[in-house]
């Protein structure tokens, strides 16, 4: 299936919003939060900071009177710099982001937005790295392809077993807070993934410029199933 019909399969897997955290929070309490290069207002901020990112966002959800904060997908981001492990692989270093960032409290629950078993999951430990991760198997059609949730609590993956099932808007577990989910606000990191290659528990969510192509292809983006206003 090529990129085109990939993505035109995954729109029409549901007409309405599939929800990856409770549902009852109204589509009105939801904000676009723009962290890329372009936002000049991060310029002047010290994202290496969790703490002052942390204000940031939710001053910016505040003013709003909302409870979410996304976007993300294909921003370029300063806020990888801090972290060798997003420059260590590539001549350019990775800074597109290639998933959608929901920004909400820390505890927050996350559910499936279809039914699933559980590929796999780790606790990705490296400094601005995603912490808890679950990886989900979802096979719709007898389509497969797989949604990546980073930044988890530690809960979240404590008792999970590879195989298990999930029916659709079960919860799978909860935001972690910048203790253990790589040093960040919380977060959800919500990514959709046609191919893994072989990761386990783990699979890129930034990438550079010169793989962009690539990416694209096999990650495209998540608002074809959360069905956003962007």
């Amino acid at each position: 299936m090529n990129t085109q019909s990939f993505s035109e399969f995954l729109a029409l897997i549901s007409p309405e919003s599939l929800s990856v955290l409770d549902p009852s929070i109204s589509g009105s309490k939801y904000v676009s939060l723009d962290l890329s290069e372009s936002n000049e207002i991060l310029n002047s901020l010290d994202v290496s900071s969790s703490s002052k990112l942390d204000t940031y966002i939710n001053l910016h959800l505040k003013e709003r009177n909302a409870l979410v904060g996304y976007g993300g997908y294909l921003e370029v981001r300063n806020i990888y710099k801090r972290s060798s492990h997003f420059n260590k692989q590539t001549e350019d270093g990775r800074n597109v982001h290639i998933a959608t960032d929901l920004w909400c409290m820390a505890g927050t629950a996350i559910y499936t937005p279809l039914d699933a078993t559980v590929h796999s999951f780790k606790n990705n430990t490296n400094y601005g790295d995603y912490g808890p991760t679950i990886i989900l198997r979802h096979t719709v059609k007898n389509i497969t392809f797989y949604t990546l949730y980073g930044h988890l609590s530690l809960d979240s993956i404590e008792n999970l077993k590879e195989n298990q099932v999930f029916k659709q808007g079960e919860q799978i577990g909860a935001l972690g807070d910048h203790t253990v989910n790589g040093d960040y606000p919380p977060h959800l990191h919500f990514q959709i993934i046609k191919d893994l290659q072989g990761n386990m528990g783990d699979y890129p969510g930034v990438c550079s410029q010169t793989d962009l192509e690539y990416y694209l292809g096999n990650c495209p983006d998540p608002n074809l199933l959360l069905k956003l206003i962007m």
